[in-house]
């Protein structure tokens, strides 16, 4: 009962609190980052549809880190390399991906490209703690179910764990472990990991 009542409801009072004491420095920095984004003439913002909870589609916003044409891009080397195709595949990422801008390596290894997201959990798409937001492609290629049971989170298990030497299946095993476990203290804990991942930048 403690499990469903903090999941039903103070998880989403603790999401729009600690959002609300957080946004005036997160708006400062995302504000000089999107400048910084802006010199190479593209948008600074970049928005993208992932599934929530039971399986409806939002439009995620981070900050760009890949070129404009990304998309483009992507499709080409698929084409070319069978190595990328291969671990685009498995993977649903690339361990040296050529999309990535200047910017975008640094702000990705520290995760401050997630930071716009706090919009997100303000909205109620997302949760601060929850699985990695899943895009409506990849849908078909997850093998859970507790997904879609949750809002999807900035952070989580999987963000804190593996998230450089994983598959994109090894992801439900994370998500199951979470909603397993959803509770103040573990979302507490994996706040304060979260931190120690992007000190270390350790992120992706």
């Amino acid at each position: 009962m403690p499990h469903r009542l903090y999941h039903g409801v103070f998880k989403r009072a603790l999401d729009i609190l600690l959002c609300l004491v957080a946004l005036p420095p997160v708006l400062l920095v995302v504000g000089l980052l999107a400048l910084m984004i802006r010199r190479d003439g593209g948008p600074a913002f970049y928005l993208q549809p992932r599934l929530g909870r039971g399986g409806t589609v939002f439009h995620m916003i981070k900050l760009r880190s890949m070129a404009t044409d990304a998309d483009a891009q992507l499709a080409g080397l698929l084409s070319r390399s069978a190595a990328a195709r291969a671990e685009w595949e498995e993977r649903q990422k690339l361990t040296d991906d050529p999309r990535i801008t200047a910017v975008g390596r640094l702000i990705r290894k520290t995760s401050l490209d997630e930071l716009p997201q706090l919009f997100n959990v303000l909205k109620g798409d997302m949760s601060l703690v929850g699985p990695r937001p899943m895009l409506p492609a990849q849908k078909d290629l997850y093998p859970g179910q507790e997904y879609f049971q949750m809002r999807p989170g900035i952070t989580g298990f999987w963000q804190i764990s593996v998230r450089n030497d994983s598959s994109f299946r090894e992801r439900a095993h994370w998500d199951g472990a979470y909603f397993r476990r959803v509770s103040l203290v573990t979302d507490l804990w994996v706040m304060l990991r979260t931190v120690r991942v992007v000190m270390t930048g350790t992120g992706c």
